[in-house]
């Protein structure tokens, strides 16, 4: 911190120049005019709405392809570029930013749900200082305020280019960067410890649920001989509801103290509280409703479909969730999750349409391995102890990167407060 001090008192003592984008860049769109055959023999890397979402300097080696012909006329990514996600179902997602940090080996593409910045004069920035500077807290402030909507936010490009950022020095930027490379290099070294203990845990959860096929009597994974039956989600469900999204526009309606869970929220984790809460009146004037504790709940839309989680409270969600009240005479409700967690990856493959959205239809009739109750609750029994090692927030190396992630953020948005030059 004190190498920044001196490099801002001898290079600019006055402060540092801030410009609105429109001023300094230009956006540009992603893929135009493809069908879904085009993503299913592709010839040219794109770059996906998940890959700008999550990692701010993009991954430049994913394994997503889309078929471009020689002649077409697309916009492809460079060096440089910040590449942001253009919509999303809540506000606060919406404008998330991923850095070009390298060249692209040949032609890369954007997908058609995200859009690229480009400066006018590359030199002005480090692409490894702007993939710190566009997750800012106070620049992500900003670029929130551009997006509008209901049950789905936008980004208008015409308020997005009003977003004004500072333009410190290049020695400036070259030591914030390396201050906070130090810091997530450290938090990456952690989440890969982290990631071989998850491994090991979804190891023994997918031997755990590992069944017979119909009907038969054969070893479980657990090794025990029993009676299994195939069912679906829907036929061990006391009931299977969605919620609702009181009008936005509405203050009334938010900041009471019914719980409200949006579909970001579903995390694979059992929820004790949600960030919002709306009013009684939100309630009655929206499709929200209340659901018992212990649900298990499903997101259904977008980027976060087949994410699941539990409820550990009564609450209400919004209409991206899918709430399973799980009839206890039949089923486990943790068995329930677990099994519906182990299947995320097949869950979101069932998506529809253009944004992969699952719906009610789609988890209601999914299959499901049901064994007595007794051999649910040994499972669950054993799967609860190793995911509280891999994922339980307060102990262990869960707690550790959360307090690094803090500890980051706390530095990354400091470094990046300057006083503007007059």
């Amino acid at each position: 911190m004190s190498k920044i001090d001196e490099l801002i008192e001898r290079l600019c003592p006055d402060g540092v120049a801030y410009k609105a984008l429109e001023e300094i860049a230009e956006t540009y769109g992603g893929l135009t005019g493809k069908s879904k055959e085009d993503f299913e023999s592709g010839n040219a890397r794109y770059i996906t709405y998940m890959n700008v979402f999550s990692n701010i300097a993009t991954n430049l080696e994913a394994e997503d392809f889309v078929r471009v012909s020689e002649n077409e006329k697309q916009n492809s990514i460079k060096r440089g570029d910040v590449l942001f996600t253009g919509s999303s179902e809540t506000v606060e997602e919406c404008g998330m930013s991923s850095v070009v940090t390298e060249q692209p080996a040949g032609l890369v593409f954007l997908n058609s749900f995200c859009f690229g910045l480009r400066f006018k004069q590359p030199s002005l920035f480090l692409p490894d200082f702007c993939k710190y500077l566009f997750r800012d807290t106070k620049i992500r402030a900003q670029i929130i305020k551009s997006a509008n909507g209901v049950t789905r936010f936008n980004i208008s490009k015409k308020l997005f280019l009003k977003v004004r950022i500072p333009i410190p020095p290049i020695e400036v930027q070259e030591e914030i960067v390396r201050v906070l490379d130090s810091f997530t290099e450290l938090e990456a070294e952690l989440e890969a410890e982290l990631e071989a203990r998850k491994r090991q845990y979804e190891y023994y959860r997918d031997l755990l649920l590992t069944f017979p096929s119909a009907d038969s009597e054969t070893p479980t994974g657990g090794g025990v001989s029993q009676q299994v039956r195939w069912m679906t989600l829907g036929s061990v469900c006391n009931k299977i509801s969605s919620g609702g999204t009181p009008l936005s526009t509405r203050a009334d309606y938010y900041g009471g103290d019914i719980p409200w869970l949006r579909t970001q929220e579903v995390r694979f984790a059992d929820i004790h509280s949600t960030e919002v809460a709306i009013t009684d009146k939100g309630l009655m004037n929206s499709s929200a409703k209340w659901i018992p504790a212990n649900c298990v709940i499903i997101a259904i839309s977008g980027a976060t479909a087949g994410r699941s989680a539990i409820n550990r409270i009564p609450l209400t969600t919004n209409q991206h969730c899918c709430n399973l009240e799980i009839n206890s005479k039949m089923a486990d409700y943790r068995y329930v999750y677990y099994w519906v967690s182990s299947k995320y990856e097949k869950l979101k493959d069932l998506g529809q349409g253009a944004r992969n959205d699952l719906n009610a239809g789609i988890i209601q009739q999914y299959p499901i391995p049901i064994p007595p109750l007794a051999e649910q609750e040994r499972i669950v029994s054993i799967l609860d102890r190793f995911d509280a090692l891999a994922h339980d927030l307060t102990s262990g190396l869960p707690a550790e990167i959360a307090a690094r992630r803090k500890q980051y953020e706390y530095y990354r948005d400091k470094l990046l407060t300057f006083r503007e030059a007059v």
